[in-house]
């Protein structure tokens, strides 16, 4: 495996087997990654709910099947997102990427942003195959600076690393979903309800690599 360079990733951008909508601009490319941008639409969780109980604090557990409530902001351009204090959010990226099948991607903080005292949990890798917009967690550290955002401004950036053979292509649940979606349930609701149970020496003889046919291994 490697790390595409500038070059590469301009090749497989002008191929068609790497996209991007909208389309990149030059200040967004750089000599091993490019930026990405905010996008107009952020997700704050909820923490409370008034019912026929009264107001109940939210502990969405979703391995209950219960989901993240959130409350979705739509902005304007030319509209800003003050972040409080201490406030977590979830942002979209403005763009939407398309992924072929031999190439991952790896999201990272640009250092700009650390700076301003901003969290951004981004170590997760994007998926061969993965098309649409990717979602940030954003979290204030600081204890009492508001922290402005601006859709459109460039935020994090993304690294991408060939593989030696093409992956075998499984669409994960956040595939072409709109950010409004939320956090997602499981797909496997087997798991789910195996590790619910706490019955983990039944999951590893069920799913074990030892179990799998041959071609899933």
């Amino acid at each position: 495996m490697s790390l595409l360079t500038k070059r590469d990733i301009l090749g497989l951008i002008a191929a068609g087997r790497l996209g991007f909508a909208p389309e990149l601009d030059s200040f967004q490319i750089q000599p091993h990654a490019v930026d990405l941008r905010l996008g107009y639409t952020f997700l704050v969780a909820r923490r409370w709910i008034v019912n026929q109980q009264g107001r109940i604090a939210l502990r969405p557990d979703q391995m209950e099947g219960e989901p993240a409530q959130f409350d979705t902001i739509e902005l304007a351009p030319g509209q800003v997102f003050d972040l409080l204090p201490d406030e977590c959010v979830l942002v979209s990226t403005l763009e939407a990427i398309r992924l072929p099948d031999d190439l991952v991607g790896q999201m990272y903080p640009r250092s700009s942003v650390n700076r301003r005292g901003l969290a951004v949990d981004l170590s997760g890798i994007i998926d061969a195959g993965y098309e649409g917009n990717l979602i940030i967690p954003v979290r204030n550290n600081n204890l009492s600076t508001v922290v402005r955002l601006y859709p459109g401004e460039r935020f994090c950036q993304l690294t991408f690393t060939a593989l030696t053979t093409p992956a075998e292509v499984r669409l994960s649940r956040y595939h072409r979903r709109d950010i409004a979606s939320g956090v997602l349930p499981e797909l496997n609701q087997d798991e789910v309800r195996l590790v619910r149970s706490g019955n983990i020496a039944a999951l590893k003889a069920r799913y074990g690599l030892s179990v799998l046919p041959q071609e899933d291994a």
